[in-house]
C-alpha cells in the first residue's frame, strides 16, 4: 500500500473508532508527502462510491495535511452518505489523487476525460469532476456533472479550468 493512501487508511481508522485526529510529524513524511497540492480522498465499497471530499487548492501546511482533513472528510462528512461506521473500515477501498494546479481553457474541446479533471465556474458556484471516471467517456459529459454539482444550470456561461492528478490506491 502506496504511504499516501496508507496515511488516508490510518487517518480514517483512527478518527471512525477513536474521534481521534492523527498527528502527521515531519520526520514521518515521503517525499510526495511534502509539497503543496488539492488533494482528494475517495472510498469505495465494493467498486462502489463510499465518501468522496477534496480539495482542488492547498489549504493545509502539506499534502499529508490535505491527506488526513480530507479523509475524515470523505468518511464522515460526504452530504452523500451517513458517516463511516466501524464495523465497515475493513471493507473500504482507498484511493487518493494529488492534483496539479488547475490551467484555465477557453472550451471544452481542451479536455479529455481520461487525462483532465475540470472545475466549472459560474458566479460564485463551481464543481469539480475528477478525471478517468467510470461512465464518463466525453469532456461534455464531465462539464455537465461537474455544473450539474455546482447547481450551474445548462446552458449558462461558465468558465473551465482542468487539471491532471497523480492517482494512488
Amino acid at each position: 500500500m502506496h504511504p499516501l493512501v496508507k496515511l488516508a487508511k490510518d487517518t480514517i481508522g483512527l478518527y471512525v473508532r477513536e474521534k481521534k485526529v492523527l498527528a502527521v510529524r515531519d520526520v514521518d513524511l515521503v517525499p510526495e508527502m511534502k509539497g503543496s497540492a488539492g488533494v482528494f480522498v475517495s472510498l469505495k465499497v465494493n467498486g462502489m462510491l463510499r465518501g468522496c471530499i477534496g480539495t482542488f487548492q492547498p489549504c493545509g501546511k502539506n499534502v499529508a495535511d490535505e491527506i488526513v482533513q480530507n479523509a475524515i472528510s470523505a468518511a464522515t462528512r460526504d452530504p452523500r452518505f451517513s458517516p463511516v461506521r466501524p464495523d465497515e473500515l475493513e471493507r473500504l477501498e482507498y484511493s487518493v489523487d494529488v492534483l496539479s494546479a488547475p490551467e484555465q481553457i477557453q472550451n471544452v474541446t481542451e479536455l479529455d476525460p481520461r487525462r483532465y479533471g475540470v472545475i466549472v465556474q459560474a458566479g460564485r458556484r463551481r464543481g469539480l469532476l475528477l478525471p478517468d471516471l467510470e461512465g464518463i467517456d466525453t469532456a461534455e459529459e464531465q462539464v455537465a456533472i461537474a455544473s450539474q454539482k455546482a447547481g450551474i444550470a445548462p446552458g449558462m456561461q461558465v468558465t473551465l479550468s482542468r487539471f491532471e492528478v497523480k492517482r494512488y490506491h
